[in-house]
């Protein structure tokens, strides 16, 4: 019988407490080792080094040298899958880390079941990522630099009334992010888009989008009648559904196991918009989001999916494609050109 060798884990954080949490946690699992733990950015980033974790937990706010300089350093001269686990007063300055090539960002877990199968299905899955290829491809490493597409002057050359709804989770707002960043101002259509993330998190998410892209991002808010050009972020802690052309806020889906839930936002997009429905499935875990992306098909929608290479986790994304409701696969640089010919059509 062939074993695994056990995941590699150093652990940082500057609080004894919290490190203890965290290993003690981690350590519980047979295929995962806790090979150190540092407390703080530069005790880390010379551990990386002595140690060659596979993965890395990363503390935001530390002495020394902060996460996020620690992260920016590590990505810089050793590359290595990092996860950032902080407490919700970090929130605005923890998607950050994400654009300095953090994979994820949790909150700091407690020791309640669902925080601590959380905590070790994002180490085992981010532990196995290809950290090189991830930092290419959100413009880390030497590539094309993306830009802004361009649309037509006159908004009439754009079929009005579309709507483009977007599902994703882990890895999915350094994706947003991107495609959001190469969209234009007058882009003529509102877009949706629901994300897997933790409650409390979702102001931080947007503050950071909307400092790339000229587009306007907000939270969505009960009753907003969704305009061209805006962006609407499903709150965590409730779900999103689309009635007509006004967004609707509920209480969660209680069935589903992923927060907010994909496949209610997608599912109820389909119905109000139908064929004018444009679906993108992005990285992520699991496969919520599937049956909605089925089901944006089956009403004549166009549906789109970000390709293995270009994915942290190729996961829901893998699922609507093997099922066959992905009508187009593209690199994560392609998806706003796919986006921006889609509205164009009638």
């Amino acid at each position: 019988m062939i074993h695994k060798k056990p995941i590699r884990v150093l652990v940082v954080d500057d609080s004894g407490l919290v490190r203890d949490l965290i290993s003690n946690i981690l350590a519980s699992e047979q295929d995962i080792t806790i090979v150190g733990e540092a407390s703080n950015g530069m005790d880390a980033f010379e551990k990386v080094i002595a140690l060659k974790p596979d993965i890395v937990t990363m503390d935001i706010e530390m002495p020394v040298l902060g996460g996020l300089e620690a992260i920016e350093k590590i990505m810089a001269e050793h590359p290595v899958p990092i996860l950032v686990i902080t407490a919700l007063t970090g929130v605005r300055t923890a998607f950050a880390a994400v654009s300095k090539g953090a994979l994820d960002v949790i909150e700091k877990p407690d020791i309640s079941i669902d925080n601590v199968r959380k905590l070790i299905s994002k180490v085992r899955m981010l532990a196995r990522v290809d950290i090189n290829a991830h930092l290419a491809n959100i413009g880390k490493k030497p590539t094309a630099p993306q830009k802004t597409i361009s649309l037509p002057e006159a908004p009439h050359r754009a079929v009005s009334g579309r709507l483009v709804a977007i599902a994703s989770s882990t890895g999915g707002p350094q994706a947003i992010y991107r495609i959001l960043s190469a969209l234009p101002k007058n882009f003529p259509a509102p877009i949706v888009i629901t994300q897997h993330i933790a409650e409390g998190f979702t102001q931080g998410m947007v503050d950071w989008l909307s400092g790339g892209t000229a587009l306007s991002v907000k939270v969505a808010a009960h009753g907003d009648h969704l305009t061209p050009g805006q962006v609407y972020i499903n709150p965590a802690e409730h779900s999103m559904t689309i009635s007509g052309h006004s967004i609707v806020i509920g209480p969660q889906d209680e069935k589903s196991i992923f927060h907010p839930s994909c496949n209610m936002m997608l599912n109820s997009v389909a119905q109000s918009y139908r064929g004018r429905t444009i679906g993108l499935i992005l990285s992520g875990m699991g496969n919520d989001g599937v049956e909605g992306m089925r089901a944006i098909k089956a009403a004549g929608g166009a549906t789109l999916a970000q390709d293995a290479k270009s994915s942290v986790v190729f996961g829901m994304n893998k699922v609507a494609v093997d099922k066959g409701h992905v009508d187009l696969v593209l690199p994560l640089a392609e998806i706003a050109g796919g986006l921006m010919n889609l509205i164009s059509r009638k």
